[in-house]
């Protein structure tokens, strides 16, 4: 089963909305949000018409939602593929912040999980996903005389589909250039003895690609919590490797001035980014964004406020989040920190609710925020993050200098790039027990807040990024050749 809302509005700015349920077969519902009321057979026509298919990960959605938007807004008609648990997350996000999108048609399809299994488990789901989603979507491209698909490199089993329905392809890397070349040197690694084909390190080396990074950091190492997951990672990254070749283009979240050297090693690479969040429809979140946050940033002094954010994947356990805690109590700066439902377990509600009455007027705690505006506050003085690289971009986007907390995957090697080539931003280190420490904390925000050199560079680097997409710059000229493309249906 699959299911579909599609959205369009009209150029008339007026917000009469209505929602109509239709259903199509037992197989297909549609429901419709259109404003669109002169929308014609012919237009329909020669609409050029493209699928995009993220991996159900709220990292690799924002940025082909965001993607999406930018195409939508050129006149393309996009059906925007979730799994049905993620399409029910964004959806009711959408329907709490209550924007009306347009230009998007969002699909789903069923991931493979049972109810009850943790379908934010990336380790099952790359496993699951291709048996679950390949009927439905081979119907579903079929029914759509779909000719064009933005494939995520996660999703690399629908390239082999694509290619023998006769549809031309788009990948799309949610991560750095740097990643995407070290994923192609992977056989090098191993043949250098550095990792063997199970991906267990061999030798606990720094692998000098551009940024180097350590062996043990390698993201399809990192990411398997078990020796069976590191080798069912790296056997997928070499099966990826060898579909990439179906593909016509890789388009990249990133600019050719901030990873010359990476992408030089990627033939095919189409930079478009940095990416920005739409300022109407969905966004791609799974969970609604607090708008209340910018009216509190509003009240703080300029360059003053720390702001928090781990992204959707990163888990405390109860000790590390009492020390992030009490660390931004006793650090000099007002901070505003978010806290998702699921970023650690244990804590007792009790102490929450006292710590967040402690810290009032000085910090507050939301639970997802709508990051790239919190960033471009003049308020905010810097960005702890676990630098997934959507995060990096946005820092770099709006000149922010980070404070580097790295949990997982491709996280090590982009604060690499920001404290080792960029130097935009400082590391936060773990004590012998493995803890980032309240003291560490609050000192290293104050070493950060105090180098005006690490902010000017920073500021210089956001210079960098929006003459790239603004008209005439390197991304800008990417993204209209991608249009130009994409238009050969």
């Amino acid at each position: 089963m699959w299911r579909s809302m599609r959205f369009s509005i009209s150029t008339d700015e007026t917000i009469d909305y209505f929602l109509r349920f239709t259903i199509f077969s037992p197989h297909k519902l549609l429901v419709d949000i259109d404003n669109s009321k002169k929308t014609t057979s012919m237009a329909a026509a020669t609409q050029p018409h493209v699928m995009v298919l993220p991996f159900p990960a709220q990292g690799h959605v924002i940025p082909l939602m965001e993607l999406s938007h930018r195409l939508a807004d050129q006149g393309f008609k996009i059906d925007f593929v979730n799994t049905e648990f993620n399409h029910d997350r964004v959806l009711k996000a959408l329907a709490e912040k209550g924007a009306i999108p347009g230009g998007i048609r969002m699909l789903s399809i069923p991931d493979g999980l049972d109810p009850a299994d943790d379908h934010t488990d990336i380790g099952k789901l790359v496993q699951v996903l291709p048996a679950a989603m390949l009927s439905p979507l081979e119907k579903m491209i079929r029914s759509e005389k779909i000719k064009w698909i933005i494939v995520d490199v996660s999703m690399s089993w629908a390239l082999e589909l694509a290619t023998t329905m006769g549809v031309r392809i788009a990948l799309f890397s949610t991560y750095s250039a740097a990643i995407f070349a070290l994923r192609m040197n992977l056989p090098k690694l191993i043949e250098d003895g550095i990792l063997d084909e199970t991906g267990n390190v061999k030798k606990h080396e720094m692998v000098q690609l551009m940024p180097p990074i350590d062996a043990a950091e390698i993201p399809w190492v990192s990411l398997g919590s078990t020796q069976e997951r590191r080798r069912y990672n790296i056997q997928n990254v070499f099966k990826t490797n060898r579909l990439m070749a179906l593909a016509e283009m890789i388009i990249c979240n990133t600019f050719r001035e901030i990873e010359s050297e990476a992408l030089e090693l990627l033939s095919n690479a189409l930079p478009v980014g940095p990416l920005l969040a739409p300022t109407s429809g969905p966004t791609g979140h799974f969970l609604p964004e607090d708008m209340t946050c910018l009216t509190w940033l509003d009240t703080q002094a300029p360059g003053s406020v720390i702001y928090v954010a781990f992204g959707s994947s990163t888990i405390f356990d109860v000790a590390q989040f009492h020390e992030l805690a009490n660390g931004l109590a006793v650090s000099d700066q007002p901070f505003l920190w978010v806290v998702r439902p699921n970023f650690t377990n244990g804590i007792q509600e009790d102490w929450f609710n006292e710590y967040k009455d402690r810290i009032k007027g000085k910090g507050l705690v939301i639970s997802w925020a709508p990051q790239q505006r919190v960033l471009s506050h003049p308020s905010i003085a810097c960005f702890m993050s676990h630098c997934g690289w959507n995060s990096t971009m946005e820092g770099v986007l709006h000149g922010v200098p980070f404070l580097c907390w790295p949990y997982f995957s491709d996280q090590f090697c982009n604060q690499s790039y920001i404290c080792n080539v960029w130097k935009t931003g400082i590391k936060l280190c773990r004590d012998k027990k493995g803890v980032v420490t309240q003291e560490e904390i609050k000192n290293k925000a104050a070493q950060l807040l105090e180098d005006k050199e690490i902010k000017e560079r920073a500021v210089t680097l956001k210079t960098t990024a929006r003459a790239s997409i603004q008209e005439g710059g390197s991304s800008h000229q990417n993204f209209l050749e991608l249009v130009n493309l994409l238009r050969e249906q």
